[in-house]
């Protein structure tokens, strides 16, 4: 755990801070809280997280189609848009940071900074807590809160996951930015009447700004569009990799897949937005 982040860090029982200790973590109070072997820090209470995460097999597929470049560009984007909008130091937070694929294109871009994984997916955080030199990682249920001192934060990533507003706006700083990725209604549209795939919600947007509304200001939206061409493994790879994961049946959807173009164009869609604090 890079110290700036263990600096950052506190006890999620009693919102005291944490130092090292004994081979894993403590606060003042005595509460205790082990490192893995992997290296992220297990900073769940004893509550039953709402939700288990991605599985292991989500995250292999979606570490196989992120490294394989498909999703590049809104990684360059999202850490332009963090070298704009961010400071160049602090502390660069990723609350559901997955592999922790996006933290490391912001990292990249704000050579200064150092960084926080945040997930509830065991098998996620083995690999982000390897996802750059300047970050660490830690186990957290985003909807019970961050283990973060309150402004501790520069900028706080949120790309494809769950939000916490008032959570959130705790944990910034005050010229803190929170810079939200989410698919446009558009994405995968190729896909998902072809394999009936889980669609966007279409006041995804709306409900965003709705939610983010009491406790942050958009300062900034665009969106971006990149048409992929995807072999079918590959075409696999990104299904299994999202929340469809979950529903489909692997036999339909491998009769669904074959009957796809070889390769196949799809539409990847997003909207990103950047949040000030009010």
């Amino acid at each position: 755990m890079p110290a700036p982040v263990l600096a950052a860090l506190a006890c999620p029982v009693c919102g005291a801070g944490l130092a090292a200790e004994g081979g894993g973590l403590a606060c003042g109070a005595g509460h205790r809280f082990d490192v893995a072997k992997e290296g992220y820090a297990g900073l769940l209470t004893g509550h039953r997280p709402a939700t288990t995460g991605d599985t292991k097999e989500m995250v292999r597929a979606r570490q196989e189609f992120q490294e394989a470049g498909h999703y590049a560009p809104l990684a360059e984007r999202l850490a332009a848009l963090a070298a704009r909008h961010a400071p160049a130091d602090g502390i660069v937070a990723d609350a559901g940071a997955g592999t922790g694929y996006y933290l490391r294109a912001v990292l990249d871009a704000l050579p200064e900074a150092a960084g926080l994984a945040l997930d509830v997916s065991k098998f996620a955080l083995r690999r982000a807590a390897r996802a750059h030199p300047r970050a660490g990682a830690a186990a957290c249920d985003t909807w019970r809160g961050l283990p973060l001192r309150p402004a501790s934060t520069a900028l706080l990533l949120n790309v494809f996951a769950p939000r916490q507003p008032a959570e959130f706006h705790r944990v910034l700083a005050a010229s803190g930015a929170l810079v939200v990725v989410t698919p446009t209604a558009r994405h995968l549209a190729e896909l998902v009447t072809a394999l009936d795939l889980v669609t966007v919600d279409a006041r995804k947007e709306e409900r965003l700004e709705e939610g983010l509304a009491d406790h942050f200001s958009r300062a900034h939206r665009e969106e971006l569009e990149v048409v992929l061409r995807l072999a079918p493994d590959q075409a696999r790879a990104l299904v299994a990799m999202g929340p469809s994961a979950r529903h489909l049946d692997a036999g339909g959807l491998d009769a669904r897949l074959a009957a796809l173009p070889d390769p196949v164009e799809v539409t990847a869609s997003f909207a990103l937005s950047v949040h000030r604090p009010r």
